[in-house]
Order: structure tokens, then sequence, then C-alpha cells
């Protein structure tokens, strides 16, 4: 067996979470404006969780509802959560509750020779505490979507609507101090590459279709006329697949569900041709 487990970043804390999920709840890093969104596949329940290393007020502030009037309509989470490590200072954790933000606290757990965690049984329910026995990963546990006992340790806000979803849970690291994000304008972005890749050229008809500025391509020469009335790729392209080598793929599997309109093609124009992958820039 290794050591016990320690984090040494936000990341590591958020990651092991996310290990010791139920089957019951989907992660989705970096995303609502969350360094985790956790949704609950039965019902499509939210919870937004904030990752800290010590409990203490820029994480709670993070975590709780904008003061803001203008915002109490925009959608947002059922429930907010702190993530923090198990036996960190609980000086605001009597504040948290009053704010109605759940605390998590994660305890670190042993691995086995493969680096995973060891569990007692086949239900992933109990795992092996570095502090010796087995217990849960984490608590409070989740909420379960068919509970009929109350439970003190969530705090539902009725929200107007939810966070909108991505189709694709993001291929990215919950709790980085740099998250490359999977946004609504990068899945956008992928889509024209993807599209680029398949057709040979974009239009300006292809951008308005995906909602996407066409300015920024451009004048940055991540694309360059071909001289026939077309886009192709410049000296200065974004590696989009580099940043989410995932995702990148998943939203290509899926061209013909989202693929532009014949009408975004401009007719007649020729196809151009592609730089050498060597060629292109490094990621924006």
């Amino acid at each position: 067996m290794s050591a016990k487990e320690t984090f040494a970043k936000e990341a590591d804390l958020c990651a092991a979470f996310i290990e010791c999920l139920p089957d019951s709840w989907t992660a989705y890093p970096e995303t609502g404006g969350f360094d985790i969104l956790l949704v609950r596949k039965a019902d499509g329940m939210q919870i937004g969780v904030e990752a800290k290393l010590r409990l203490n007020a820029k994480v709670v502030t993070q975590a709780a509802e904008s003061l803001s009037t203008y915002r109490v309509a925009h959608p947002s989470p059922d429930c907010r959560a702190v993530l923090v490590p198990a036996g960190v200072s609980s000086d605001l954790a009597g504040v948290c509750q009053l704010l109605g933000i759940t605390v998590i606290s994660m305890r670190a757990l042993v691995r086995n020779d493969r680096g995973e965690v060891v569990w007692y049984g086949k239900d992933r329910t109990m795992a092996r505490l570095a502090s010796g026995g087995y217990s849960y990963p984490f608590q409070p546990r989740l909420p379960e979507a068919k509970s009929i006992t109350a439970d003190d340790d969530w705090h539902e806000r009725c929200p107007v609507a939810r966070l909108k979803l991505p189709d694709w849970v993001p291929d990215v690291v919950a709790g980085d101090t740099a998250p490359v994000a999977l946004t609504p304008w990068k899945v956008g972005a992928i889509k024209l590459v993807v599209t680029l890749q398949r057709r040979g050229y974009l239009t300006r008809q292809d951008f308005a279709h995906f909602k996407i500025s066409m300015s920024r391509w451009t004048q940055q020469r991540w694309l360059v006329k071909d001289g026939q009335g077309g886009w192709i790729a410049g000296p200065y392209m974004p590696d989009f697949k580099a940043q989410h080598p995932v995702n990148f793929d998943q939203i290509a599997a899926d061209f013909e569900k989202w693929q532009p309109p014949v009408a975004a093609a401009t007719k007649g124009v020729v196809v151009g041709e592609l730089f050498p992958a060597s060629e292109t820039g490094k990621a924006a």
C-alpha cells in the first residue's frame, strides 16, 4: 500500500472527490462557474462545488449566491457546496450553514500499488482511510433522489432554472489554477475547425450559423483567404484538439447532428488545403 493520500493543490482534492462519486452522479469539471458541477442522473438535480485546501472566506464567497437582485432570475444549481480536506479548520462551518452552503469534507485514502482507491466490497461505498479502517470517503453523502427522510446537510434553493449543461462532459482538470474551460464559444470554435477539416474551407455563413465573430480568426491569422471565396487554416490557428483531445473527437463524431446547413457554404467555392499541423500556432 502507498503512503497516506495528500492534497498538494485543489486539483488533487477535486480529482480524489470525483473518483469517489457514486454512479448516480456525473461531475462536470469547470462548468457553470464552479470547480465542479454535480448532476444527479435520476432527475438532473445540480450541486455547484468550489474547492479549497482551507475553509476560508474566499471559497465561501465563491460558493455563495450573488447578492445582486439581477442574478436572482438567472439559472443556478439547486445546492451549493465547498469541498475541503477533512480535518481543516471549521471556524466558518457555522457561517456556511447559515448561508445554505454545504461543507464537504474529503478524507485521505489508501491506494494500492496501481494507484487505485481501496474499497470495501464491490459497491464502492466504503473506502480504506489513511487513518485506518473503512468509511465513506467524504461527508456528508450526496442526496438521494428517492430519499423520503429530511436531510439537513443540503439546502435546496429551487432556482428559476438550472444551469445549462454542455453536450459533452468537459475533459478539463477540475480545480486547476488556469483551467481551459469548455465554454460555449470553445464548442463553437471546435465545430468550425471540424467543419474546416471535413469541407476544406469555411465561409462567413459558417460563423453566423455558430454565432461566433469572425474578426478574431482573421485578424490573428487563424484563417487566411484561399483566393477563391473561402477561408482556410492560417499559420496561427490554435490547436483546439490539444486543448480538448477527448471533447474534440466527441464533437467530431457527432458531426452529422450539428453540421452547418448547406446554405452556410458559399456556392462555387473551391476547396482549399489545410496548412500542415507542424505550421499551426500554439493553443490560444
